[in-house]
């Protein structure tokens, strides 16, 4: 089994190193990521196998917000993690270096629609 081609809901919490969270929809297919949020878009790549997966994603922000400074704001974040997976979502553990700063984070997606 491999990581399911499809539409995924992601939710991100953020803790050591600055506290926060997001919100958004990621893709995930035959290795490549793309998705976002109201504020940032991700794009990526992971490997995965029997379980396990690990990769790369880069968030960029698209929008500036209003009346709230993100910890990632006008910044291009690039954050390492790894995790497990199954037929119908995922979870991950990694590290977002923003600027000097490393920050660590946790994150659950659930599948919505394959494709």
């Amino acid at each position: 089994m491999t990581v399911t081609n499809g539409l995924y809901t992601i939710q991100i919490e953020m803790s050591d190193g600055g506290r926060g969270r997001a919100h958004g929809i990621i893709v995930l297919r035959d290795g490549k990521i793309a998705g976002g949020d109201s504020y940032f878009y991700y794009t990526g790549s992971y490997t995965a196998d029997r379980g396990k997966w690990r990769g790369e994603l880069v968030t960029t922000e698209h929008t500036k917000s209003s009346g709230a400074l993100p910890l990632f704001g006008g910044r291009e974040v690039t954050c390492g993690f790894s995790g497990s997976y199954s037929a119908n979502g995922a979870q991950v553990q990694g590290t977002a270096l923003v600027g000097k700063t490393s920050v660590l984070f946790h994150a659950k997606l659930q599948l919505q629609s394959e494709f």
